[in-house]
């Protein structure tokens, strides 16, 4: 029978994705590897105060999604990692050493800092998601868009075109 390994974090990056060897890299066989670290906040009741608590935790994430979001992944960014525990131990100079890290098998991005065009071109719309917006398209204050661009229409079919977007719930 197998144990359950699993964990879901939601928490800030500390730093920005780099382009060093040790936060983002390919494999000997070519696979993406990104190494991020969160910062997870816990508020915890001591007496008659909650007090606030903050955990950090390395995230390893593979693959393409690594790739896909390298450009997204910047210092304060919030994200959800779902994913599990791993624990690599070595040795060194006759001394042990152990450390617990988070793989990631899916990784969402969320609200939070980051949400600017300051990325090259890469806006982000609510929840977090990014939508490519060419920089010289920008949205301008007085027209809502600049000269030469149009929104793109959101069209889902006829479904929506009566019912009442706000949800009660």
């Amino acid at each position: 029978m197998t144990d359950i390994n699993q964990v879901v974090l939601i928490g800030h990056l500390t730093r920005d994705l780099g382009t060093d060897e040790r936060s983002f890299g390919y494999v000997s066989n070519g696979m993406a590897r990104a190494n991020v670290s969160i910062a997870v906040n816990r508020s915890r009741k001591n007496g008659d105060q909650w007090v606030d608590e903050v955990n950090y935790f390395d995230v390893t994430i593979w693959g393409k999604t690594a790739e896909n979001l390298k450009p997204y992944l910047t210092k304060g960014k919030q994200i959800c990692v779902e994913g599990y525990l791993k624990q690599d131990r070595w040795e060194k100079d006759g001394q042990k050493f152990s450390k617990v890290t988070v793989v990631a098998n899916n990784v969402q991005l969320l609200g939070g800092r980051g949400e600017s065009n300051s990325s090259g071109g890469y806006a982000q719309q609510n929840g977090g998601v990014p939508r490519f917006q060419p920089v010289n398209s920008a949205p301008s204050m007085s027209t809502g868009y600049s000269a030469g661009y149009s929104a793109p229409e959101d069209s889902y079919g006829d479904i929506g075109s009566g019912i009442d977007e706000d949800i009660p719930f």
